[in-house]
């Protein structure tokens, strides 16, 4: 075997291997030194919670500005994620594998008896390493949950200036650019800036870390979400006026939604009492928001996910399915993900759940049951 063909053919992913770890060492420094908001997560079943230190939208900012002023310096490359995109996916991916694996490994021989570390284990193995065994597993302080969704979102944004760094250098920019370029950067701007909202979703306080989330967070959102700008840089897309407001229309309906039924939900379960659109909140069994938008449809969030995935796709017009693969993948996923709810949620809370139900017949879209 010739060993240098060998070293020359792997190059490319040890650059890309050191780019992703630099990346990972980053935000755990950060994350640990930066200041933020420190942000209870739920009560766990063993009465115990976690906290988080919401410093994301710092840690980002500075970032972005490093990079910016390594880039006017010639230090770095703005170009250089959008030069190596297949090579950090298949790094990434194979990172995925390799972290799971270990977590899984580490979920079995765990002893821990506490809600957050006590190991799950099924015995089918797929079952365990897809799904996960402990629900908030750590590496020396970090919980990796939280670590590796917001290494998501931050990869994402950084493919996407990276994509329009090359863009503008080849001349490439246009309208459609612009819009997903800013769309994009808004959504995860403010996703940020509401970083505490994210501790009580459903992927932190039930879904336990396995390949799935890891993958999920990891590889398939910054590397997926990106898609319309890799397409935009190889297909030239000219928008009418009308085009462009409607998509702009859909961006803000679909952010309104997504975000206020957010907030509403993460508002209620700090302080059941709060008033919902200028009104004492409809609560049932004293456990379920049936106000505002959760009093419209259940799920309604997902409404809002689908619009603003739509949105980022629509820049691109209509001449390939393409760049709508995440539209149509978060719709099935979502589908899937509401019926897991449904099951989980008429578990755990019963007749109030029933209760619920007949009151807010609707599932993630009005009149749609």
């Amino acid at each position: 075997m010739d060993l240098n063909y060998l070293f020359n053919s792997l190059f490319p992913l040890w650059t890309s291997a050191a780019m992703l770890l630099s990346f990972f060492l980053y935000l755990a420094t950060v994350g640990s030194i930066l200041p933020g908001k420190l942000v209870p997560g739920v009560i766990l079943s063993d009465g115990t919670r976690l906290h988080y230190r919401c410093n994301g939208l710092l840690s980002l900012l500075l970032l972005v500005l490093l990079l910016g002023v390594g880039a006017q310096m010639n230090l770095v490359s703005p170009t250089a994620i959008a030069d190596r995109g297949f090579e950090l996916l298949s790094t990434t991916f194979i990172f995925s594998v390799l972290v799971t694996l270990m977590l899984y490994l580490a979920g079995c021989n765990s002893r821990e008896k506490s809600s957050s570390l006590k190991p799950h284990v099924s015995g089918n193995l797929i079952d365990d390493w897809w799904f996960g065994i402990q629900l908030n597993p750590n590496f020396i302080g970090i919980d990796l949950k939280f670590f590796f969704v917001r290494a998501g979102m931050m990869g994402w944004l950084l493919i996407n200036l990276s994509v329009l760094a090359k863009c503008i250098i080849e001349a490439k920019l246009s309208q459609s650019i612009i819009l997903y370029q800013l769309f994009c950067g808004l959504y995860i701007l403010d996703y940020f800036f509401y970083e505490e909202f994210m501790t009580s979703t459903w992927d932190i306080i039930a879904e336990r870390l396995g390949f799935m989330l890891v993958f999920g967070d990891l590889v398939f959102i910054p590397f997926t979400f990106s898609i319309q700008g890799w397409w935009l840089l190889s297909n030239k897309v000219e928008l009418t006026t009308a085009a462009v407001i409607a998509n702009c229309l859909v961006f803000l309906i679909g952010y309104l939604v997504f975000r206020g039924a957010n907030k509403q939900k993460h508002m209620f379960k700090k302080n059941p009492k709060a008033p919902i659109w200028g009104k004492p909140p409809k609560v049932i069994g004293g456990k379920l928001l049936a106000s505002g938008y959760w009093g419209i449809a259940r799920h309604c969030n997902y409404l809002g996910d689908l619009l603003l995935a739509l949105s980022f796709s629509l820049p691109c017009g209509i001449s390939s399915a393409v760049p709508y693969f995440y539209p149509i993948y978060l719709l099935i996923l979502l589908i899937w993900r509401e019926r897991r709810d449904e099951a989980r949620c008429a578990e755990k809370y019963k007749d109030v759940w029933t209760e619920y139900r007949k009151l807010v017949p609707w599932r993630i879209l009005p009149y749609v049951y």
